[in-house]
């Protein structure tokens, strides 16, 4: 029995790299409708922003619009992955605080559910990097 589970272990460990993969995705996934959204309307969005009492909201709003869509592009191929977690947190902390929590914890009342889960797997990706299924360790053998 304890053989067996060791060499389940074994085996499950050369999977390693592919929750980090699947994570990257999945983040890409959800950040890409925003992004566009934003792009298509960054005016709005610093309206929004102000209104909400962000400082500088059209800074804010070109920031969060640029941060989303190098997120979406640079989590999808690997590249940058400890960087761009960083600026994606900060994003999903200032939406957590001035948006969500008001509205409590569940997804479908619009409440932190889902940034949070956000923020959790771009902290992953920082501390551990893109895995070896990134252009980071392709390119840098860094993961």
């Amino acid at each position: 029995m304890k053989k067996m589970v060791l060499k389940f272990y074994e085996g499950v460990s050369k999977l390693g790299d592919f929750p980090l993969l699947f994570a990257r995705i999945i983040l890409a996934i959800g950040f890409y409708k925003p992004a566009m959204m934003k792009i298509g309307n960054v005016s709005g969005i610093a309206e929004w922003f102000g209104g909400m009492g962000y400082p500088l909201p059209m800074v804010s709003a070109v920031l969060a619009t640029t941060t989303e869509v190098l997120g979406v592009i640079l989590l999808v191929l690997g590249l940058g992955t400890r960087l761009i977690s960083v600026p994606l947190m900060f994003v999903m902390f200032i939406a957590i605080f001035t948006v969500h929590i008001s509205n409590g914890f569940a997804a479908g009342e619009n409440g932190f559910e889902i940034p949070l889960y956000y923020f959790l797997m771009l902290f992953t990706l920082m501390v551990n990097g893109g895995g070896k299924l990134s252009l980071d360790y392709l390119l840098f053998k860094k993961k």
